[in-house]
């Protein structure tokens, strides 16, 4: 009679044991259908401005290339997501793309449409509140507000390699060898110290990003916490389009060249040591 108890008891932990295994898989797999559909509606909102835009300046034309790449890789992130974190890391890419194409639609003098959410790093890192140009290892290197001839590379604010960058348009993408690399080189600090010092806007000084230490709880707008929040998206209705983060559409992971620089790749005053 012990034996048989004791059997049926083991019998019943085991069900609840499947069963809750059980639910847990389910919610797992709904969580991440509903994560996918919530990527694709900002991937899809985003691929009708890539066909539909076409650049009038050199401003645009890099924003709208640079949202072209955003497209292209979130489509790609979402068809290999198989799991919720990796669906929203295809949304932020998406949301980084209708950064880049409100940023064409401004170059170009149209109605940049309504706001879209917040991508991570975002807020903390600030934006270019002022016109600015330094001399960095030899060349200018500027930053803007606002879209020039001169300032023809945007950036929608953000987190590279564990380091801020403030939202505004650039002289040269300063930030891509360390997207590439996945670290940045001895003298980002020193750049990042002589364009934003003393900037109103901008969240970090210079010792912030070289510890990469900053007050992540500030961006609470992020892409992934706002289901269907993509709504504000659909003003740019005439179709966003995806590009690289602060990539350019001419760049290769191989080098850069930056006004002149030589093609065999960009340093910031030496390798890239954190």
């Amino acid at each position: 009679m012990e034996l048989l108890l004791i059997l049926v008891i083991v019998a019943a932990v085991a069900f609840l044991v499947v069963k809750s295994r059980s639910n847990r898989a389910g919610q797992t797999a709904n969580q991440l259908e509903d994560a996918k559909a919530d990527a694709r509606q900002a991937i899809e909102r985003l691929g009708g401005q890539v066909y539909s835009l076409t650049g009038s300046d050199t401003a645009s034309q890099q924003a709208l290339a640079d949202a072209s790449e955003r497209y292209t890789a979130a489509g790609s992130q979402i068809d290999q997501a198989t799991t919720p974190v990796q669906a929203r890391l295809a949304k932020q890419t998406a949301l980084e793309g209708l950064y880049y194409i409100r940023a064409a639609r401004t170059a170009m003098g149209m109605d940049p449409g309504p706001e879209i959410p917040s991508i991570d790093g975002q807020k903390s890192a600030g934006a270019v509140t002022e016109d600015r140009e330094v001399e960095f290892e030899g060349r200018q290197v500027a930053a803007s507000p606002s879209p020039s001839s001169k300032t023809p590379n945007y950036y929608p604010g953000g987190r590279v390699a564990g380091r801020p960058v403030p939202a505004g348009w650039y002289s040269e993408p300063w930030w891509k060898p360390a997207l590439v690399a996945g670290a940045w080189g001895l003298g980002s600090m020193f750049l990042f110290s002589a364009m934003f010092s003393g900037m109103a806007g901008v969240g970090y000084d210079a010792q912030a990003f070289e510890s990469g230490a900053g007050d992540a709880s500030q961006d609470t707008g992020d892409a992934g916490g706002d289901t269907g929040g993509d709504g504000g998206d659909g003003g740019d209705s005439g179709g966003d389009a995806g590009s690289d983060m602060g990539g350019d559409a001419g760049g290769d992971g191989g080098g850069f060249d930056f006004g002149g620089g030589d093609g065999g790749g960009f340093d910031f005053g030496g390798g890239f040591d954190f």
